[in-house]
């Protein structure tokens, strides 16, 4: 390298003393420095990120294609729509995502019967299409016939566009379900652009705070397994029904730990 590109008195690129536990994290840590700053191969990987993650945020859910793939588990299936119009609003007006177009819960009330369901499953696109698309079939494999062997009543599987978590409050009370499992693509971090979060709502009605959900977090291949997650909500959802709550006043209490933390290869 020519001396016209190359300051001779600039130090190379250092790793870090403690690179090591780099293999237990995704976190941006031990990132090394060349001189007063980072590296140029962190600086970029931190750009990619930065843009997989933007790039979650505006992602299209395709809800035809995701309603096709549902199809083999011969579950009615409900196609709903928040009172949001368009990608931009949604990112701008996370009220009206909260809320269901008229058209929507004229669907839930001709779904409804007198006697109602033990849960109801909500799919939504929320803030990472990447997270449903990635994961939600996964966790569905493994919940479903779980679900079904613990005679719980199933309400048809609804999956609404643009709607927020809240949403799921109100297609649980116009379903006269008991409860509530909201499935939706988490806000990206930059190292988790496909990430599905799921949350749990016991008596669910229009009006309720968070402090009345279960969250279970960053399912997917790299977090959260979509398996254990699918365990855990079982696991949740049954103690919900049971104890006749959810949400700060239920705790997760599975006998069965998580997964020993494995490295990664540096």
């Amino acid at each position: 390298m020519s001396s016209e590109f190359h300051d001779e008195n600039q130090p190379p690129a250092t790793q870090e003393s403690w690179v090591a536990l780099k293999r237990f994290t995704d976190a941006r840590i031990a990132l090394g420095r060349a001189g007063a700053a980072i590296p140029t191969r962190e600086l970029l990987a931190f750009q990619l990120a930065h843009a997989q993650a933007r790039d979650a945020v505006h992602a299209r859910l395709d809800f035809k294609s995701l309603a096709g793939n549902l199809k083999p588990w011969n579950i009615p299936i409900l196609m709903l729509r928040s009172e949001i119009t368009g990608r931009s609003e949604y990112l701008r007006r996370p009220d009206l995502g909260r809320i269901l177009h008229e058209s929507s819960r004229t669907t839930l009330q001709d779904a409804a019967t007198v006697d109602g369901y033990d849960l109801a499953l909500v799919i939504s696109d929320g803030l990472s299409a990447n997270g449903i698309q990635a994961n939600v079939l996964l966790f569905l494999k493994e919940f479903l016939p779980s679900a079904l062997a613990a005679n719980l009543r199933l309400a048809p599987l609804c999956l609404v566009e643009q709607g927020r978590v809240a949403i799921g409050d109100e297609i649980g009370f116009l379903l006269h379900a008991r409860a509530t499992a909201v499935l939706i693509g988490e806000r990206p971090g930059l190292s988790s652009p496909d990430s599905l979060g799921i949350y749990l709502t016991y008596d669910p009605q229009p009006g309720l705070t968070d402090q009345r959900r279960n969250c279970i977090s960053n399912v997917r291949s790299a977090g959260l397994p979509p398996a254990l997650a699918a365990r855990k909500l079982l696991y949740l959802a049954t103690e919900a029904l049971r104890r006749k709550l959810s949400g700060v006043e239920l705790k997760d209490e599975m006998s069965e730990s998580l997964p020993s933390l494995a490295p990664k290869p540096l």
